[in-house]
């Protein structure tokens, strides 16, 4: 508590009133006081993160979320012990993100009881969508009608503001005009739609409002809480609008109340920027968040694929700081945003992200793109489902197979916790139609499915989505298996072949050798004499000096 007070005074230069932080304290202890449940204390090898729609499967008139539960219970529950349900509130547009009620579940879904029963079996996380809001909220429609208390809940600035050096993430523009009730244009600060309107925060309301959304969740039982688009909740005209001081002292804020309120939960920051921003979140190791989203893995890998050249992703991997104890990161191939390109800026000269990106576009992803401070535009993100980002079009599905498996080998012997986009294990391919009808490019990796069809599909051995679907599985059951692969054991980069990136995970008689062949040509290279046992399969291996790993192959070793 001392902690969440003095975060408070530096954050509002001591001008809280006693009255409204009395009832602020009130508020976090009667949370603390009547939470009932028990976070797991840390993380280990067995945790691997399932990232899926609360309505990602249907059923005639049937809720989605019991739906979801049935389809989880019969072939994903063995695999997968934390389930990310992306946001499940009422929400008016991108597929959630533009939340209307945060303290609610969307009747599609269902209602907390559904969110409580998936809770009995999996352990779950949460989105705080803490930047901004629906524009048909009710705080937002107060704003428009004029109501006093709801004034400075969000940003209104003339048209005119001189924002060039704001950092954008979208094309679309920064302020959105707002015709209000009493015929008043207002310019409203809306960072990534005109339809998410980006909250106050340097208003104390609108810091109590949103803790007591963050106090619902944990007492639901959010026992992981991604802090969606954190890096731009404060605003100072003037500046970037990014990673500001202020940003990374209401991170702490939040950290210190679940650190009071429920030990054990875990905050992750979702920061889609350059490796160093994104790990400043972590602050000092102890007082901000536990995970950052590893970025870059997803780009890095996909670009190694494509060239058959792992020397980037290499020297990205040798130079990756040691976490702390506390901290580690959160590795994810896929997920319902596209492919991040900011985090190869850096790492790669920008005509060859350029390169990437049009060889993708050539076999159907979509590209996103992001203003400049200069006028000028950037690939912001590539929409596309991670199989087809790997492979042609023209290609057969045993070769779609192997480089899908390849890569998401190296994601689950990867230093951090693994999370799994439930359209890769569905073995999904781009979603055409459905960005049409959506009318925005991410829906080409948002598919829903009927449920009786889905199951129908992958009850067909010889689909590639069951095919993806049972291998997957099998290597998350392996890894899982492994403490050598405990999310803080070290990682030791191997210097070996261009086009094979190699690996140790943990030590002594634990240790795993990870190689991968990024080609689509098998290559032979050194490797101690010895007895090994490979893995996946537990099959025996005798090493004579060297190794052979045929196209796309890839085998964890250990004594």
């Amino acid at each position: 508590m001392d902690a969440i007070k003095g975060l408070l005074k530096d954050i509002y230069a001591g001008k809280l009133s006693p009255v409204f932080l009395d009832d602020l304290f009130t508020r976090i202890e009667v949370a603390r006081n009547e939470m009932a449940y028990t976070a797991k204390q840390g993380w280990d090898e067995k945790d691997v993160v399932l990232i899926t729609y609360a309505d990602q499967f249907t059923n005639k008139q049937e809720k989605t979320l019991s739906v979801f539960d049935y389809f989880y219970q019969r072939h994903l529950a063995d695999i997968f012990n934390i389930v990310h349900l992306l946001p499940f509130y009422p929400y008016s547009s991108d597929d959630g993100f533009s939340v209307i009620d945060y303290q609610q579940v969307s009747p599609v879904a269902g209602d907390w009881e559904d969110v409580r029963k998936l809770g009995l079996s999996s352990r779950l996380m949460f989105d705080y969508v803490c930047n901004h809001i629906s524009a048909s909220s009710e705080w937002f429609r107060q704003f428009l009608a004029g109501n006093p208390k709801y004034e400075n809940y969000f940003i209104s600035l003339n048209g005119d503001s001189d924002l060039s050096g704001v950092t954008r993430p979208r094309q679309s523009p920064l302020l959105t005009a707002f015709r209000c009730e009493n015929g008043e244009t207002r310019h409203v600060w809306t960072t990534f739609s005109a339809d998410q309107i980006d909250l106050n925060f340097a208003h104390p309301d609108v810091l109590r409002d949103m803790l007591d959304v963050l106090l619902k969740y944990l007492a639901e039982g959010a026992e992981y809480v991604r802090l969606d688009a954190v890096g731009y909740m404060w605003k100072e005209p003037g500046t970037s609008c990014i990673h500001l001081h202020k940003t990374h002292l209401l991170v702490k804020l939040f950290r210190a109340v679940v650190d009071y309120v429920s030990p054990g939960t875990v905050i992750i920051t979702e920061t889609n920027v350059p490796h160093q921003d994104n790990i400043s979140y972590f602050g000092n190791g102890y007082d901000e968040a536990q995970m950052v989203y590893q970025f870059p893995l997803p780009p890095l890998v996909l670009h190694a694929i494509h060239c058959e050249n792992g020397e980037t992703l290499k020297r990205w991997a040798a130079g990756l700081d040691a976490c702390t104890p506390a901290t580690t990161f959160f590795n994810f191939l896929a997920s319902h945003d596209g492919i991040g390109l900011n985090p190869l800026r850096g790492l790669l000269p920008e005509p060859e992200i350029l390169r990437l990106v049009e060889a993708l576009q050539q076999e159907g992803a979509r590209v996103s793109y992001k203003n400049n401070p200069d006028g000028s535009t950037s690939p912001y993100e590539i929409n596309v489902t991670y199989m087809d980002a790997l492979n042609r079009q023209a290609d057969g599905d045993d070769i779609r197979l192997q480089r899908f498996m390849l890569a998401h080998a190296i994601l689950l012997a990867f230093p951090g916790v693994p999370a799994v986009y439930i359209q890769s294990i569905l073995g999904s391919r781009n979603d055409i139609q459905g960005a049409e009808i959506a009318g925005h490019n991410r829906a080409i990796n948002r598919q829903k499915y009927d449920v009786t069809e889905i199951e129908k599909i992958l009850s067909k051995p010889d689909s590639l989505r069951a095919r993806v679907f049972c291998e997957l599985k099998k290597l998350i059951a392996c890894r899982t298996e492994q403490t050598a692969f405990h999310p803080c054991a070290p990682m030791r980069v191997i210097e070996c072949h261009e086009s094979v990136f190699a690996f140790t995970r943990g030590q002594g008689n634990e240790e795993i050798v990870c190689l991968f062949n990024l080609s689509a040509t098998p290559v032979q290279i050194n490797f101690p004499s010895g007895s090994y046992q490979v893995l996946p399969g537990h099959l025996s291996l005798e090493c004579h000096g060297e190794i052979t790993l045929k196209a796309y192959q890839y085998i964890w070793l250990c004594h």
